[in-house]
């Protein structure tokens, strides 16, 4: 059986309510919901000089710990609104959570009511059993790890030892309420932790009923919040964030995660993840300690690029293919045939000078190595993620957490609409199932949609293509025709101003398309009703990775597999619908295009991801807060001052991963083409941590504390993208740069000894006879009366008898193309796959450290029951027989000498 199958008929709520929804007026309540003797009544309370920036109630004992918020408006839902709360927080108080309710009038706006909730020491006891919160029972012993020497170097970036470790560290085990005595216990009103406290009452009020409409039963806060019923419900800050609380019982974490970690100007410091963890608790906490690690990661793959792109940059002026492009007496007499049916004119070859030298920034022999580095990298960081989360697992307690994830986090949504019920095999329980027809019919409706939107993308970026084809004669003719523009005719060529203005409408395109789809997936995998809360964040998970993989990187891999590969030769050209000419590359080729493609959407996607992030909360919040300015201070209380900040919801973490995913996509798909594209993340990042803690801890109410014990499916999809980035980067390297045909030409086809290189632009275009051209591609006016003009491509000259096929050099270049994506790619997946299976996924230290916590905790549990047992023998009671105490003595030394 279940742990949840077996505690949840003991929980405070099933006590408090009988099986057909009727209530209970039985002793448990009134023992429960109301006060004790020790809490002063509301009469011995001086209001007029209670500060009311608090988190406790009234009585300054009782600590709250969640808020409920709503607005009494008159309207024809309002009787149906007030029975609702009625019953909701009659039940709450049935199931032993206590309630104190702030009049409109108390409140800043004289609207809004606040129903402050607190949890006693009965509730919080019984639910840390169901929800199986390990506790601790003894302080760690285990010696930590040997000092590293090189510690001392490193001190400019530690932060203060009680901020790192707010916490002794403990061996834990389950709680139990049978077993109050073996834990430590100090004070009932500190032993669970803030975050821990917000996560019972909110399990609480996701499962609590508030009675039947449409004949159905009806339960869970979140139906309150969507049908108006409520208007909020968050956990409490613990004080403000610039100032540390009046109170000497709070510790005023919120005010030392502003100070030491939220605060650009700490960007150099590490993060306290453990206080974090303690906060907001272990699902944000394993976010930023990824995000961290990422960035820490970064700045070796930034350095590396870095240096690539130095080499391009100190070795421009010996590249001899833009020597020969921008020499007169070799660019300047080569006339290139029209880009453009009609309307363009001929062109000389040396006019793309400036963009042939910037192209050897990035097309170079360096991108082969760094191309081949990146796949290493991107494997190294993955397993050595896998070690930092594994420790992370031993030190906040998650080792066993999956079990227990599956069991606990059955939404309530799926409860409620799944009416039929079966019995479960291994619980032998009923429980609620959906059937397998409505599943696959919802499932027939979501893949349909999720086709639909893909298809949607891909109609757009055909749209975006036909505006490059479309345009690119309007700006040819625009730049040949006016005069102000000839003094950057050399910098900006039509294809460059055609590539350009298509990457910033497309990045347009991508941002309205995210915003509509957002909505969409969140309908339709609400529509399918996932049964447990990880499965909903997988399934929206894979929704949205797949929409923005093809929305953010379609238009990289049309320039880079697509553009200028199936444009055909001057007098036989392909046309997309038969109506616009397929695009050509620059003659230097298409790399830089791709780089400033990549350019624009990346560093687009992380401006406007800032913007939305940090200013736009922050507007909302200054907006919202610019009333409560003119009255004191101690009359804007806490629970009003944390309404008036924005919602984090639950999916807000969920947003994050996505946008650093992508990142990591671009990094390393087609990082062959931009090796700066490490720096500019490792820059956004270092800006990323500190936009994000302060968003979180200044600007957003408290999230609820929620556990993980891994990034989740982001990992899955992690180790896809660094599978396929390596595919990706040699088809770059083989197709998009120019590499591989010079190569060709160098070993090959060089007839100079003393420069291989030399005649390499004249080799690498054909000859077309302009008498050969048809009227529909054949330009309007030939002033010069040119007879040939050249294009990129291998095929025979027009006085062969092979006239216009290919020559053999274009079936060796494109063999060696192929054998080098065949090398490439083995190569690296070889070492890829060696140095995964070098690096063991859970380091030697923290494995022994397992064995040991595991060891120690079921030595003392066993300890703890032969004790009771010698209590009972002691007693003379009997029910704890001789041969039940010899078995428990013989049970701790069979676990001593395991």
């Amino acid at each position: 059986m279940s742990r949840l199958g077996r505690k949840a008929g003991e929980t405070l709520i099933e006590m408090a309510l009988t099986a057909d929804g009727e209530e209970c007026n039985g002793p448990l309540v009134e023992t429960i919901s109301t006060t004790g003797s020790e809490i002063p009544s509301s009469s011995e309370i001086d209001k007029r000089h209670e500060s009311k920036d608090s988190i406790f109630f009234r009585d300054g004992i009782r600590r709250i710990d969640f808020v409920l918020s709503y607005v009494d408006d008159l309207n024809k839902e309002w009787e149906k609104k007030l029975e609702r709360r009625k019953e909701f927080e009659n039940n709450l108080q049935k199931a032993g959570l206590e309630l104190e309710t702030e009049d409109k009038k108390e409140s800043e706006d004289g609207k809004i009511y606040f129903v402050k909730i607190h949890a006693p020491w009965e509730v919080l006891i019984t639910y840390a059993e169901v929800l199986n919160i390990k506790v601790p029972i003894k302080e760690n012993d285990i010696p930590s790890m040997v000092e590293n020497p090189l510690d001392c170097m490193l001190t400019p970036f530690r932060l203060p030892e009680k901020v790192m470790h707010p916490e002794p560290d403990y061996f834990t085990a389950p709680f139990s309420k049978e077993k109050q005595e073996l834990y430590l216990i100090n004070d009932e009103s500190t032993f669970f932790s803030p975050s821990m406290r917000n996560r019972i009452v909110y399990y609480i009020l996701t499962r609590c009923p508030y009675g039947t409409e449409e004949g159905k039963k009806k339960f869970g806060i979140k139906r309150l919040l969507n049908n108006g019923t409520y208007s909020a419900a968050y956990p409490l800050h613990d004080c403000q964030y610039w100032k540390k609380a009046n109170d000497p019982n709070c510790d005023s974490e919120r005010y030392t995660l502003y100070m030491e970690w939220a605060r650009f100007l700490r960007f150099y410091k590490e993060q306290p993840l453990d206080l974090i963890r303690k906060y907001y608790g272990e699902k944000i906490g394993i976010y930023f300690a990824w995000l961290g690690f990422y960035t820490e990661m970064l700045f070796l793959a930034a350095v590396v690029g870095l240096i690539c792109f130095l080499y391009g940059l100190f070795t421009m002026d010996e590249n001899m293919s833009s020597k020969e492009i921008c020499d007169p007496a070799i660019g300047g007499e080569i006339i290139m045939c029209p880009l453009c049916d009609r309307e363009c004119d001929y062109w000389k070859l040396n006019t793309t000078c400036a963009s042939s030298e910037y192209s050897h920034l990035f097309d170079n022999v360096a991108t082969l190595f760094f191309a081949i580095f990146m796949g290493i990298w991107v494997t190294l960081f993955l397993e050595f993620w896998k070690r930092r989360q594994a420790r992370l697992k031993y030190e906040w307690d998650l080792v066993d957490f999956e079990e227990e994830q599956q069991q606990l986090q059955l939404r309530p949504e799926y409860e409620a609409k799944c009416t039929q019920k079966k019995k479960n095999p291994v619980t032998q329980e009923m429980e609620p199932y959906l059937p397998l027809t409505s599943q696959a019919v919802r499932f027939c409706i979501s893949g349909t949609t999720v086709l639909f939107w893909v298809s949607l993308i891909i109609a757009s970026m055909i749209a975006v293509i036909v505006y490059r084809l479309a345009v690119y004669a309007a700006f040819a003719s625009l730049m040949e025709n006016t005069q102000t523009l000839e003094p950057i005719s050399g910098l900006l060529t039509p294809q460059l101003a055609t590539s350009v203005t298509a990457s910033c409408l497309n990045f347009v395109i991508i941002m309205i398309l995210n915003f509509l789809y957002e909505r969409i997936a969140i309908w339709i995998t609400d529509m399918e009703i996932p049964r447990t809360h990880l499965e909903y964040e997988n399934r929206l998970t894979m929704k949205m990775f797949l929409f923005q993989f093809v929305n953010y990187y379609s238009s990289c891999f049309y320039v880079a597999f697509f553009k200028g590969k199936f444009v055909g030769y001057p007098g036989a050209y392909t046309y997309m619908f038969n109506r616009w000419r397929n695009e050509e590359c620059d003659p230097a080729g298409c790399l830089i295009e791709l780089t400033t493609q990549l350019t624009i959407v990346m560093a687009g996607k992380q401006i406007w991801g800032n913007i939305q992030e940090a200013i736009v909360p922050w507007i909302c919040n200054w907006w919202g807060r610019r009333k409560a300015r003119s009255n004191p201070e101690n009359l804007y209380s806490r629970w009003e001052q944390d309404h008036d900040l924005q919602i984090f919801g639950a999916l807000g973490l969920f947003y994050e991963y996505l946008e650093m995913v992508i990142q990591f996509g671009f990094i390393t798909l087609f990082v062959a083409s931009f090796p700066l594209a490490p720096l500019l993340a490792l820059m956004n990042n270092i800006l990323e941590i500190r936009v994000d803690s302060w968003k979180l801890t200044t600007q957003y109410r408290r999230p609820v504390a929620a556990k993980a014990h891994s990034i989740g499916v982001w990992q899955e999809i992690l180790n896809g993208m660094a599978i396929l980035s390596v595919v990706t980067n040699a088809f770059i390297v083989a197709f998009t740069s120019d590499m591989i045909p010079r190569l060709v030409y160098y070993y090959a086809y060089s007839t100079n000894e003393d420069s291989p290189m030399s005649g390499y632009i004249n080799n690498s275009l054909s000859v077309f006879q302009i008498s050969d051209f048809p009227d529909r591609n054949k330009p309007k006016m030939n002033p010069d009366n040119f007879v040939i003009c050249r294009y990129r491509d291998y095929r025979y000259p027009p006085d062969h008898e092979r006239k216009y096929l290919h020559t053999m050099q274009f079936w060796h270049i494109l063999a060696a193309k192929m054998a080098f994506i065949i090398i490439m790619e083995h190569v690296v997946f070889i070492v890829k796959f060696f140095v995964a299976w070098m690096i063991p996924d859970v380091p030697a230290d923290v494995k022994a450290k397992i064995k040991r916590e595991k060891y120690l905790t079921q030595k003392i549990l066993h300890e703890y029951e032969l004790e009771k047992l010698k209590e009972k023998l002691c007693r003379g009671d009997t029910q704890a027989t001789e041969k039940e105490f010899i078995a428990t003595e013989g049970k701790v030394e069979l676990s001593s000498a395991m």
